[in-house]
């Protein structure tokens, strides 16, 4: 591995959970499945079940749509981990109308605490029109402004569009590419 930290940015259906699962394989096997995705509905309990079923194999699941923190802070140095992803994690919070500035400090100061080698998802979604409500307007926000968080964090950062990775910091492992 040549990265420690990686940061893999994409809009919907760009491709960005696929390529982050290929940055692990270098990594050693049990790969930890770190998920924050809550299934509410059908739609969603679908997406889950298909994100489940490609990653049956080599990986270890854990739900944690909100305190991704505690599972950094007890995982070890060994584990290599997928976050997917840092955009519903904030949704998340934000729909339990948690304080968004303490819970953001706390993950990235677990992120930042971490030794092991994590690749985090999270949408790009600065890239769109200016949402007419308050309430997207400040999601939007707040998820650029933790975007730019874990790419300084990260020893690489790829954004992925139409399942095409570019490289933004560091670089590719060879068997990604």
């Amino acid at each position: 591995m040549i990265f420690s930290k990686a940061l893999v940015l994409g809009g919907a259906r760009s491709g960005k959970s696929t390529f982050a699962e290929t940055l692990l394989h270098g990594a050693p096997k049990p790969w930890t499945y770190i998920a924050t995705a809550q299934a509410f509905d059908e739609e969603m309990k679908q997406r889950i079940a298909l994100h489940t079923e490609r990653r049956a194999e080599h990986w270890r699941m854990i739900e944690a749509p909100l305190d991704v923190a505690t599972i950094l802070a007890d995982s070890s140095s060994d584990d290599a981990i997928l976050l997917d992803c840092a955009t519903l994690w904030l949704s998340n919070q934000m729909l339990a109308d948690a304080n968004i500035e303490r819970v953001t400090k706390r993950l990235l100061d677990a992120v930042r605490a971490f030794q092991g080698i994590i690749v985090i998802v999270s949408n790009e979604v600065g890239s769109g029109i200016v949402p007419e409500n308050a309430l997207a307007r400040r999601f939007r926000d707040a998820q650029g402004r933790l975007n730019q968080h874990l790419a300084a964090e990260a020893d690489l950062v790829v954004l992925v569009t139409a399942g095409l990775p570019l490289v933004l910091k560091g670089a590719l492992p060879p068997q990604s590419t």
